[in-house]
C-alpha cells in the first residue's frame, strides 16, 4: 500500500470531527443551563449566553459541513440552554433549589417515566410485527382499573397485576382480530378501543364503587430498600434520593428493557417477530405463520401496557380515578416513535417525557405556586408534539407496519 492510500484524506476525517464539534454543542448548551442550576446556581445571565453562544457557533459549524441533523441539534441545544440559564438566573435561589433537587427529581423522572416504558414496549413489539397500536391508552386504562379491582377483591397486589394483564390482553385481543383477521383500518379500530376501555371502566366504576369511589390501603411495595447506597462518599446523598426507594414496578420496567432488547434483535424469536412486520409474505413463504405471530405480540403489548396502567393505580397510587391515564398511552407511542422502534430508544424518549412531568407536575409548582405550575403541566404535551414533529422523516417504522396481510 502506498503512503498516499495509507494517509486518510480530509475528506475521510471530516465527517468524525464534525461529528465531535457537534456533540460538543450539545453539551455546551446544557451546561449553560446547568450552571444557573443547584449546586452551581451562576447567577450571571452572561454565562449562559457566552456558553450557549458557543454551541450554537458549533452546531452552524457542523451544519455548513453537512452534519445537519446533529448540527441543528446542537443549535437548538445552545438556544435552549441560553433562555432556560437567563430564566434561571431571573429566579430566587430558594426556588431554584426547591424545583432542582437533583436527587428527588431523579426519582421523580422515574416514576412518571415507569407507565409509559411498559406502554412503550408493549407499543414496540406490537408494531415491530407488523400491526399499528393506537389504543395503547386503552389498554393501560383496563389494566388501572380492573387491576386496582382485583387487588382490592382479592387483597393481593400480585393477583391484582395478573387481572390487570388479562384485562389488557382481552382489549388487545379484540384489537388483533379486527387488525388482522378483518382487515379493518388498525388507527380507527385503535381509537375505538380507546373509547371502549373510556366507557367500560367508566361505567363498571360507577356501578360497582358508586359516589364511594375505588381506594385501597395497600399497593405494589417500594422494594428493594438500598439506602446503604448513602454511605458512598460524595455522590451518596443523590443516589439515596434517587434509588434508594423505588417501587418494584420501576425495577421490572428496567429489566424489561433489557428483555425486550434482547428479544427482538439477539434471538430467533425477535427475529421472526422482525421478520413478519418487515416483510410478512417472505416470512410466510419460509414456514412463519404471520397471524399467529401478530396475534401473539399485539397480546403480550396489551398486557404489558395494562402494567404500565397498573402502575397508575395502585404501584404510584392507591386509588382509581375515570380516564387516570390522561393521555400516557400516546405519549407512548410519541416514545416508540421518537426511539426508532428500538427499546433503548424509547427508554430514552421516556425518560425525557418523565423529566417534563416531574418538573411541570411536582417541582415547578412546589417552587413557584399552584397557578404558575399550572402552565407548566403542559410540558409532556408539549415535549410530545416536538419529539413526534422532529422526527417525521427521520425515523424508519417497519416496513410492513399498518399494512393488512392476506394469506396467499
Amino acid at each position: 500500500m502506498s503512503t498516499l492510500e495509507s494517509t486518510p484524506s480530509w475528506d475521510r476525517i471530516r465527517p468524525r470531527g464534525t461529528r465531535i464539534i457537534g456533540y460538543i454543542g450539545i453539551v455546551l448548551g446544557l451546561l449553560a443551563f446547568y450552571l444557573a442550576l443547584p449546586p452551581v446556581v451562576s447567577r450571571s445571565t452572561i454565562v449562559p449566553i457566552v456558553i450557549g453562544f458557543f454551541a450554537v457557533a458549533a452546531g452552524i459549524w457542523c451544519v455548513t459541513r453537512s452534519e445537519k441533523r446533529l448540527g441543528w441539534g446542537a443549535v437548538a441545544s445552545g438556544i435552549l440552554g441560553m433562555v432556560g440559564g437567563i430564566l434561571a438566573t431571573r429566579s430566587g435561589t430558594g426556588n431554584l433549589h426547591t424545583a432542582v433537587e437533583w436527587g428527588d427529581l431523579t426519582a421523580a423522572t422515574f416514576r412518571f417515566a415507569t407507565p409509559l416504558i411498559f406502554a412503550a414496549m408493549g407499543g414496540i413489539l406490537c408494531e415491530r410485527s407488523g400491526v399499528v397500536n393506537i389504543a395503547l391508552e386503552g389498554m393501560m386504562l383496563m389494566g388501572a382499573f380492573f387491576g386496582i379491582w382485583g387487588a382490592d377483591q382479592t387483597g393481593s397486589w400480585e393477583l391484582g397485576l395478573l387481572i390487570a394483564m388479562a384485562a389488557g390482553g382481552a382489549l388487545a385481543l379484540v384489537h388483533a382480530f379486527f387488525a388482522i383477521n378483518l382487515r379493518a383500518d388498525q388507527i380507527v379500530t385503535g381509537f375505538a378501543l380507546n373509547f371502549l376501555a373510556l366507557g367500560i371502566t367508566g361505567y363498571l366504576f360507577i356501578a360497582i364503587y358508586g359516589d364511594q369511589g375505588l381506594q385501597i390501603d395497600f399497593g405494589i411495595p417500594d422494594w428493594p430498600q438500598l439506602h446503604f447506597l448513602s454511605d458512598i462518599p460524595y455522590i451518596g446523598h443523590f443516589l439515596d434520593e434517587a434509588f434508594g426507594q423505588l417501587n418494584l414496578m420501576i425495577w421490572l420496567a428496567f429489566v424489561l428493557i433489557v428483555v425486550m432488547h434482547v428479544l427482538l434483535f439477539k434471538t430467533p424469536l425477535g427475529l421472526r417477530i422482525r421478520s413478519v412486520g418487515e416483510h410478512p409474505l417472505a416470512a410466510d413463504t419460509v414456514g412463519i405463520s404471520v397471524y399467529r405471530t401478530r396475534y401473539a405480540a399485539v397480546v403480550v403489548s396489551g398486557m404489558l401496557a395494562a402494567l404500565g396502567g397498573a402502575y397508575l393505580s395502585f404501584g404510584a397510587g392507591a386509588s382509581f380515578n375515570q380516564g387516570m391515564t390522561n393521555g400516557r398511552g400516546y405519549i407512548a407511542l410519541a416514545a416508540v416513535i421518537f426511539g426508532n422502534w428500538r427499546p433503548f430508544g424509547a427508554f430514552g424518549a421516556t425518560l425525557l417525557f418523565g423529566a417534563a412531568s416531574a418538573l411541570g407536575l411536582v417541582r415547578l409548582p412546589a417552587a413557584y405556586g399552584q397557578s404558575t405550575g399550572t402552565l407548566f403541566q403542559t410540558l409532556p404535551y408539549i415535549l410530545t408534539l416536538i419529539a413526534v414533529a422532529g422526527v417525521i422523516g427521520r425515523s424508519i417504522p417497519p416496513a410492513a407496519v399498518g399494512r393488512p396481510y392476506k394469506k396467499q
